[in-house]
C-alpha cells in the first residue's frame, strides 16, 4: 500500500485537461506533432545531456518505448539545452536512445506546462490530454503501472 501511495504522489500534478498539440523538430529537422501520435499514450520527457538524473532514466525510457511503440505508447524525448547537433547525436548514440529526440531551446514553460527541473515528464492520454506530470526520474515500471491503472479505470 505504501508503494501505491508513493506512486500516486509521483504522478500527482495539476495538468491541463484539454488536448494539447504542438510541434518540434527532431535531430534531422523532421517535425513531430503530438497529434501525430493520437490514439497512443505519449510520454513526453524533457531532459538535457548534462543532467545525471536524466541519464539514469534513459534505459527505462528506452525499454518502455521498445515494449510499447508498436501498440499503445511512445516516448518523445525533448532536449532542452543549447547543444550542437554533433554533440547531441553522439550522446544519443552512446546511450542507444531509440525513441525520437526533439529539439527545443531551454524553456521554463511549455504548451504542456511548467518545467521546474530536469527531467520533467508529462503523460499524454490517447485523446491528447495531459493527465500527469513527474518532476524527477521515472521508471518503466512506474509508467507501465500508471497506464495500466488508467486503462482499467476507463473500462
Amino acid at each position: 500500500m505504501r508503494l501505491f501511495a508513493v506512486f500516486v504522489l509521483l504522478f500527482a500534478a495539476s495538468v491541463n485537461a484539454e488536448p494539447v498539440d504542438y510541434s518540434l523538430p527532431d535531430m534531422n529537422g523532421k517535425m513531430h506533432a503530438l497529434a501525430d501520435y493520437r490514439g497512443k499514450w505519449i510520454i513526453v520527457n524533457y531532459w538535457a545531456t548534462w543532467c545525471p538524473p536524466c541519464q539514469e532514466e534513459i534505459p527505462d525510457l528506452v525499454s518502455f518505448h521498445e515494449s510499447h511503440k508498436d501498440e499503445d505508447a511512445v516516448v518523445l524525448g525533448i532536449n532542452l539545452e543549447d547543444v550542437g547537433d554533433e554533440q547531441l547525436a553522439a550522446f544519443v548514440d552512446s546511450f542507444m536512445i531509440s525513441y525520437p529526440i526533439l529539439r527545443s531551446e531551454p524553456l521554463a514553460s511549455t504548451p504542456l506546462g511548467s518545467i521546474p527541473g530536469l527531467p520533467t515528464t508529462y503523460i499524454i492520454a490517447p485523446d491528447g490530454s495531459p493527465v500527469a506530470r513527474q518532476v524527477g526520474p521515472v521508471t518503466k515500471k512506474q509508467l507501465d503501472d500508471y497506464i495500466a491503472r488508467k486503462q482499467q479505470a476507463a473500462r
